[in-house]
């Protein structure tokens, strides 16, 4: 049997929704690489720096870590600059990293310098926190590309169960509430560090503090958050794809009977002459 116009048109919807899959696929960044490049830039060359500065060229420990901070520092104003508006949380991260610095060129106490950097994690730890009560949780900016793939139908999708699915929303609020969570009590410990374990050995400990606290808060949000929505969101574009196949379905069906009684109609039309000649052929011999 050849193929219907209903299969035609699924046919084509297919190839279509493939062909801009693969272009959005190509042009998309790395996420692993716009994942690891912060934690280069905040991590990784402050630890470079300060003992670069510290063993290579002889500064204080004051000195070192203050300007080994100059690139997060930067960084942050860079976002600043950049973005469209004042992002807040930004802007207190700024003015805590300034003021940490100013407190701890007065006092010349490198552990203070140590302490203020948990300041930072505590000050977004806080924040992911209350924004949760707010009702408008601070992860959710990130969580909805990774969850979405930054494809339109699994937006929708996801639009569509924020509006109606409670287990959705409890799970898109946790997911803030378990970041902010490990990011206070990172804090916690490294202000225990900063002034219990000699500075030096504070210097990659605290990075190593952080590190572990990121890819902590990853492995249980991920775990009991992002992927269960994630399983939502596919469950609900795929219902939502089948319910438009069938009402495609259902109008190319209503359009093609149309077409099939057409037939009868015309064939009963062009009979009629013939049944009514017959009676004029019968009159005409029996005279």
């Amino acid at each position: 049997m050849g193929e219907t116009a209903v299969d035609r048109s699924r046919s084509e919807s297919r190839r279509q929704q493939q062909r801009s899959q693969a272009a959005a696929e190509g042009k998309s960044p790395n996420p692993l690489a716009q994942t690891l490049l912060p934690l280069v830039l905040d991590l990784g060359v402050p630890l470079g720096s300060y003992y670069l500065l510290r063993s290579g060229f002889g500064l204080s420990e004051v000195a070192a870590l203050g300007w080994s901070s100059v690139v997060p520092a930067l960084r942050t104003v860079w976002g600043l600059v950049r973005g469209a508006g004042v992002n807040g949380l930004a802007l207190v991260i700024l003015v805590v990293n300034v003021v940490g610095l100013a407190l701890s060129a007065m006092t010349g106490d490198p552990r203070l310098m140590l302490a203020k950097d948990s300041g930072v994690s505590s000050v977004v730890g806080i924040s992911m926190i209350v924004s949760v009560y707010l009702g408008k949780p601070l992860m959710t900016a990130g969580l909805k590309p990774f969850v979405t793939k930054g494809k339109a139908e699994r937006s929708a999708a996801w639009d569509r169960l924020m509006a109606g699915s409670v287990p959705f929303r409890r799970a898109e609020r946790r997911f803030s509430l378990i970041w902010g969570t490990v990011l206070v009590v990172e804090c916690v410990a490294r202000v225990i560090g900063a002034y219990t374990v000699p500075v030096h050995t504070m210097v990659w400990l605290g990075s190593v503090l952080a590190v572990v606290a990121i890819l902590l808060a990853m492995v249980l949000a991920g775990g009991s958050c992002a992927e269960p929505m994630e399983r939502m969101v596919n469950a609900e574009a795929e219902r939502a794809a089948g319910h438009e196949d069938d009402a495609a379905g259902a109008d190319a069906t209503a359009v093609e009977p149309s077409a099939v009684t057409a037939a009868p109609v015309a064939s009963v039309a062009s009979a009629a002459p013939v049944v009514t000649a017959a009676p004029a052929v019968t009159a005409a011999t029996g005279r």
